[in-house]
């Protein structure tokens, strides 16, 4: 246990938190629009089971993680493309979040004069479901984060468990935020086609830094919710200005 006092774990584990974390507000946000879905009552248990399950298979593959190593040995060519058992699950996860944000999208464009407005609304069991598939691609990656920052596995279990800790005390607000504001779930919605199609190309071997996608993320949200206040403010003013017209129109009337 002398590796605890050592000052280099302390600052991997808190990295590895703060990665974790990071890589983690994909998940929050699919599992956020997932749980919408549902009736109100059923939303706040959907979000806990997702980041449960997310738990659980980030430290199901902690502890297989001879078995991880093994997922980057190729198993077959595609014109010349080797492709290994993560690439292959990056794949399909990345095609399942492709084709299921894309119908997300659709759904909210089309609203209740839509197909939507006559579907029968989403089942508990498919959510769950839907949130587990999609939690086992994330947890790879994250997994894979963590076995490339530091070499304990036990401060890796910690920084997964306090991340997913922090995830499920954000998940809430950030669900209520994105279900209020229809713009921020589009926008939330677009992101993750684009990280969809980012976890294709990792399968492919094409590389494309995460820090610009998360950086594009952040950036539009600030710009999203400066047009928020923005027009928050307006209606504000455009209240205040109809009420005094109110006003000013009684005092003029005979009648009153």
């Amino acid at each position: 246990m002398e590796w605890l006092a050592d000052p280099q774990i302390w600052i991997g584990f808190l990295t590895l938190v703060a990665l974790e974390i990071v890589l983690g507000i994909d998940n929050i946000i699919f599992i956020s629009i997932l749980a919408g879905k549902l009736p109100p009552e059923q939303r706040d248990r959907a979000r806990v089971l997702g980041l449960a399950a997310a738990l659980v298979s980030r430290l199901v593959l902690l502890f297989a993680l001879s078995w991880v190593v093994r997922l980057t040995e190729p198993l077959f060519e595609v014109f010349g493309q080797e492709i290994s058992g993560r690439d292959l699950i990056l794949i399909l996860g990345g095609l399942f979040l492709l084709g299921k944000s894309t119908f997300e999208i659709g759904d909210s464009l089309e609203g209740k004069s839509g197909h939507a407005g006559g579907k029968v609304a989403a089942s508990f069991t498919a959510v769950i479901i839907q949130i587990m598939v999609l939690d086992i691609v994330f947890s790879l990656d994250s997994v894979i984060t963590a076995v490339g920052m530091v070499d304990e596995i036990g401060v890796m279990i910690a920084a997964v468990v306090v991340a997913v800790a922090v995830m499920l005390f954000a998940s809430g607000p950030i669900s209520r935020f994105v279900d209020s504001h229809p713009s921020i779930k589009m926008l939330a919605l677009a992101f993750l086609v684009l990280i969809g199609v980012m976890l294709m190309a990792e399968g492919f071997d094409q590389h494309i830094p995460k820090g610009y996608i998360y950086f594009a993320m952040a950036f539009s949200v600030v710009v999203e919710l400066l047009n928020i206040r923005a027009r928050s403010r307006a209606g504000k003013q455009d209240a205040v200005a109809l009420h005094g017209r109110y006003q000013e129109e009684a005092k003029n009337d005979p009648v009153a």
